[in-house]
């Protein structure tokens, strides 16, 4: 799953007590016998706006149909069939609708909004701007031809132009809720934290049952690290909206930031309730019981995962962590090759494949797999420092020499990478350079005193190690 999504409100399904069946059968009572009596208009309008508002597309377009018919120039009919089609998904037919509404009444602006709609739908944008425009020529103060107008630039990501229009809705009525909703959003994707949780905060001041308000709101705290605020939200929106598995998995996220993983388990399992095949949700609940060392748990998350998306490296990676640290190289290296497969640009997981072959013997294949790591990311001095170890276990002296220079220039107080070095210097009869590096490296973390005198008890009571190993 993405970090921020964006989602539109759902409408509530009708339940009994909208009374639909009593307000049915008075629409078709006041229609005439089963409805097939047209001698009503206002009755068909009425009908027309039921069906509409219930989203009975369909019923209502056979009424709006038989309202043409009794009116032929009633603009306001074809704009309603035009509304009707564009819900129907259908539109082309929507767009001769509001030619036929335009040419009728060819000075209403909400006939050019409905069209921008459409057309922005067909992707037409430029198109739909311009019929925006004319809208706003007719009637500046149109806030939904300013908002529409908004939204389609969103869409585009031409999120500062969205502000200013939303931000002139607000100077026109204050009180509109869906321009705050849509301002912060804008804001969230210039990179305005602040600013956008005070415009969810203003929406929710005035819709504080909008689920996807406190989502979005969640996600923006997330961001900022606000872990615990976060999570307050996704709990509002959850409140609102049990079914919500992106607020579960979002929550999730939140509380594994607080290294509160039973809490984050608990939140994943929920998303996986709602949405079984949800990858991100199985490969993160991974990663919960693969830090909680729990590793059967985390392989078993990260099959699932593989399972429903056999591309998704990331868990071929995870499982193969979760194989190493059960002492399992071979199924390790299994995944890590595989992982590599479907994606080679990823240089941790060269990185856990190289330490893998080193673990398996395959010392070859461990320098070929250091040296992708580094050449992937010629920064990360703890991969030089592995390469160049290697290097020098296998006698490549000269070599391991440049690899750890390289790693200590990176990084100067890595103790480890000194007394390599210098374990390098000794393997070169370089002993006063290597008493100079020793004296850095046991600097810079004392427990290297004990290995050296493991590592060459023949040295360590000469001079000038001896003077070094002094407590």
């Amino acid at each position: 799953m993405a970090d921020i999504d964006r989602f539109e409100d759902d409408e509530e399904p009708l339940r009994p007590g909208d009374r639909w069946e009593d307000d049915l059968r008075r629409f078709k009572e006041m229609l005439g016998k089963d409805g097939k009596d047209i001698n009503s208009p206002e009755a068909l309008e009425e009908i027309i706006q039921f069906y509409f508002e219930h989203e009975k597309f369909e019923e209502a377009l056979a009424y709006t149909d038989k309202l043409i018919t009794f009116e032929p120039f009633n603009a306001d009919a074809w704009q309603r069939k035009g509304m009707i089609y564009n819900n129907l998904f259908k539109y082309d037919e929507a767009l001769q609708a509001y030619e036929k509404a335009l040419s009728l009444n060819p000075t209403d602006p909400e006939i050019f909004i409905n069209r921008g709609i459409t057309l922005d739908n067909l992707n037409r944008v430029e198109e739909s701007l311009a019929s925006f425009d004319v809208a706003l020529q007719l009637d500046p103060a149109s806030v939904d031809g300013l908002f529409h107008k908004g939204v389609t630039f969103e869409k585009q990501e031409r999120f500062e132009e969205a502000v200013r229009l939303f931000q002139r809705i607000l100077e026109l009525d204050p009180e509109h809720a869906d321009a705050w909703y849509e301002l912060g959003y804008c804001h969230d994707y210039l990179d305005r934290p602040e600013e956008s949780l005070r415009c969810y905060d203003e929406h929710l001041n005035r819709d504080p049952y909008n689920h996807n308000a406190w989502y979005n709101r969640g996600i923006v705290l997330n961001r900022v690290g606000k872990f615990q605020e976060s999570i307050k939200s996704y709990e509002f929106a959850l409140a609102i909206k049990e079914e919500f598995p992106s607020a579960w998995y979002n929550m999730g996220n939140a509380y594994a930031n607080l290294a509160n993983l039973p809490e984050a388990i608990s939140c994943y399992k929920r998303t996986l309730e709602f949405e079984p095949a949800d990858v991100p949700a199985w490969h993160n609940l991974g990663n919960a019981y693969e830090e909680q060392a729990n590793y059967k748990e985390a392989i078993a998350a990260f099959t699932n995962a593989i399972k429903h998306d056999d591309q998704h490296y990331e868990s071929f990676f995870g499982r193969g962590c979760c194989w190493d640290a059960l002492g399992q190289p071979k199924k390790a290296l299994t995944d890590y090759r595989k992982g590599l497969d479907i994606y080679s640009d990823y240089p941790e997981l060269w990185y856990a494949r190289a330490d893998a072959e080193y673990n398996l013997g395959k010392f070859d294949d461990s320098l070929d797999s250091y040296r992708k790591v580094i050449e992937l990311d010629p920064g990360n001095a703890e991969a030089w420092f592995d390469y160049g170890d290697t290097l020098l276990e296998l006698g490549s002296v000269q070599s391991a020499v440049q690899a750890l220079d390289k790693s200590i220039s990176l990084r100067p107080e890595f103790a480890l990478a000194h007394f390599s070095r210098a374990k390098a210097a000794i393997g070169e009869g370089k002993y006063d350079e290597a008493a100079e590096i020793l004296q850095r490296a046991f600097a810079l973390q004392a427990d290297l005193r004990k290995d050296f005198r493991t590592l060459y008890p023949e040295l360590a009571g000469r001079k000038p190690f001896s003077l070094l190993l002094r407590d």
